[in-house]
């Protein structure tokens, strides 16, 4: 199943996608919360009664809304540092340590953006950089959760890209004021549940820069698996229904590149993961 969010006629709603068009789930099903989160959150039944919902006359064309991130109010946004080797190595050639364990971050949830909206290009930088993840969103409350019993706790997947402005995510050692910016979260397409995606350690992961690919792995090269990042992580927190985890670029950003090849106002990044369909953003500067 394939859920979004979405705008239409100044209305923000849930839907469930259904070949090329969009049931609008707040229409069909009133009594349904008005965010996946709270769907999530919900419970298997709900979701099972979402499942059953067939097309009807009242199913939306893509042109005719405006897809916002799947998950758009998520408590937290998590993400992992140098989690595929050769990002790492590239990392470590600028002047980044390679982790010796799993080296997460905030992306503060304010920075969320819809999969086809711009990306600003900061007034106060022009080290603007791209980074293509697979994100993993969490499905149930939960805590110390075991390795083998991760992927029970996860809702299913989307597209990230974990935008990133360099020289202010090396101003602090959290990494989190370079990875925070408005605007440099843009999420989905759509939340791909779990059951759609057998295996989240065997797809095809790539990134294009104006048409040049610029990214491409599988993400079974990950160091740590999503099993083993939830497992991580909830040693330490409680992770809640709509949480976002971003589990890691492989090589090829812009600041690998010798020079240097960061993004320019008018760029176009596409990120497009295997089964989960792509994101698309244009570089504005910011006003």
């Amino acid at each position: 199943m394939k859920l979004v969010s979405y705008e239409y006629a100044g209305q923000r709603g849930l839907g469930k996608v259904v070949g090329e068009r969009v049931i609008p789930l707040n229409q069909v099903l009133p009594e349904l919360p008005r965010s996946i989160a709270a769907l999530l959150a919900a419970g298997a039944e709900v979701l099972a009664q979402v499942e059953r919902v067939q097309v009807d006359d009242e199913a939306l064309e893509f042109t005719q809304i405006r897809l916002l991130p799947p998950v758009t109010d998520p408590q937290k946004y998590l993400a992992i540092g140098m989690n595929y080797k050769a990002h790492a190595e590239e990392a470590a050639r600028n002047g980044v340590p390679i982790p010796k364990s799993q080296l997460w971050f905030n992306k503060q949830v304010s920075c969320l953006n819809g999969p086809f909206d711009p990306v600003e290009m900061p007034k106060v930088s022009d080290k603007l950089d791209y980074e293509a993840e697979l994100g993993v969103v969490i499905g149930k409350r939960c805590r110390h959760v075991s390795v083998a019993e991760a992927a029970s706790v996860v809702a299913g997947y989307l597209v990230c890209n974990d935008v990133s402005v360099r020289d202010w995510q090396m101003r602090s050692p959290t990494f989190t004021l370079g990875k925070s910016f408005d605007t440099h979260g843009p999420i989905g397409p759509w939340l791909v549940t779990a059951d759609e995606v057998p295996d989240p350690h065997n797809l095809m992961m790539r990134c294009w820069v104006n048409g040049e690919l610029r990214q491409e792995t599988n993400t079974g090269d990950m160091i740590y698996n999503i099993w083993e990042q939830i497992a991580y992580l909830s040693t330490v927190m409680t992770l809640e229904p709509g949480d976002i985890l971003a589990t890691g670029t492989p090589a090829g950003v812009g600041v690998g590149f010798d020079p240097k090849r960061f993004l320019a106002v008018d760029d176009v990044v596409r990120i497009e993961v295997e089964g989960l369909g792509y994101i698309e953003n244009r570089v504005v500067a910011e006003k």
